[in-house]
C-alpha cells in the first residue's frame, strides 16, 4: 500500500497538479486547502474526488465560517486579504464541504493505526507542533495510534516518539522552510519518504498577478512562493 500524504495546499493549483502525479494507492489530506492562493476551486474538487481521508485545517474552517481576519502584517494580513477571493471563487457546495470535513480522523490500514489531524492532537486546528520529542511525548500520552500525521507548520519532518511515528509532510502549496519546491510524504510498508518536487512557480505567480488582489499583496505572495520562506515585512519576519 502506497499512501500519498499531503497538507497545506492553499489554493496553489499548479503545485497540486505536480504532486498529484506521484504514484499512490491512497491519498490522505491534512487540511488547509484554501487562502493565500487564488485557485481554490480546482484544489477543493481534486481533494474531494481523490483524497480517501481528509481533515479540516484552520483556513478551511475560517473560510467555511466566513471568519474575518484583521491581521496587520505577515500571514494574518495575507489571510484577511485573500479570504474574500477564496469565498468568491468557491461555490456554496465547496464551502459546505470545507466546513463538514472532520477535525480529526482515525483509521487502520494493514493493522497500522493512523491519526490524521491538521495541527496537533490537543488542538486540531491551531497549535504549532515542532519536531521536538519532549513536546510530542506530552501530546501523545492518550493517543492510541501508531502513526500520527500532522501539517500546519509548513515544515516537513519525521519523528520517532517511543513506539509512535509522527509525520509532517510539509506544504504542497506554500513551503516556508527555505525550499520553494512542493513538500509531501509517501508512506509504503511503514517506511516514510519526505519528498520535494519542483513546480511551475511562475504559473502560480501569474495567477496571483492577474487577480484583483492589491498590488502589495501580489508582491508579498510572489516573494513567498519564489523563496519558499515566510513573509518579510520591514526587514523582519513577522
Amino acid at each position: 500500500m502506497r499512501i500519498l500524504l499531503i497538507s497545506d495546499i492553499h489554493a496553489n493549483w499548479p503545485a497540486l497538479q505536480v504532486v498529484a502525479s506521484e504514484p499512490h494507492d491512497l491519498c490522505f489530506f491534512l487540511g488547509d486547502l484554501v487562502d493565500y492562493g487564488v485557485e481554490p476551486a480546482p484544489c477543493v474538487d481534486w481533494v474531494r474526488r481523490h483524497a480517501r481521508f481528509a481533515v479540516r485545517g484552520n483556513h478551511d474552517h475560517g473560510a467555511a465560517q466566513d471568519v474575518i481576519v484583521n491581521g496587520k502584517a505577515g500571514f494574518k494580513y495575507l489571510t484577511g486579504i485573500t479570504r474574500a477571493v477564496t469565498r468568491a471563487r468557491l461555490t456554496p457546495a465547496d464551502l459546505r464541504y470545507l466546513g463538514q470535513l472532520p477535525i480529526s480522523r482515525t483509521l487502520s490500514i494493514d493493522s497500522t493505526r493512523f491519526l490524521l489531524v491538521h495541527a496537533s492532537p490537543r488542538d486540531p486546528l491551531d497549535e504549532y507542533a515542532p519536531p521536538d520529542v519532549e513536546f510530542w511525548k506530552r501530546r501523545l500520552e492518550n493517543v492510541e495510534a501508531d502513526v500520527i500525521c500532522v501539517g500546519h507548520t509548513h515544515h516537513p519532518y519525521v519523528l520517532q516518539v517511543a513506539d509512535k511515528l509522527v509525520i509532517n509532510p510539509g506544504s504542497v502549496g506554500q513551503p516556508r522552510d527555505g525550499d520553494p519546491r512542493c513538500s509531501y510524504a509517501v508512506i509504503e510498508d511503514y517506511n516514510v519518504e519526505l519528498k520535494r518536487v519542483s513546480y511551475p512557480i511562475e504559473q502560480t505567480v501569474h495567477a496571483v498577478e492577474n487577480s484583483d488582489l492589491p498590488d502589495a499583496v501580489k508582491a508579498m505572495l510572489a516573494d513567498v512562493y519564489r523563496r519558499g520562506a515566510p513573509v518579510i515585512a520591514n526587514g523582519h519576519k513577522p
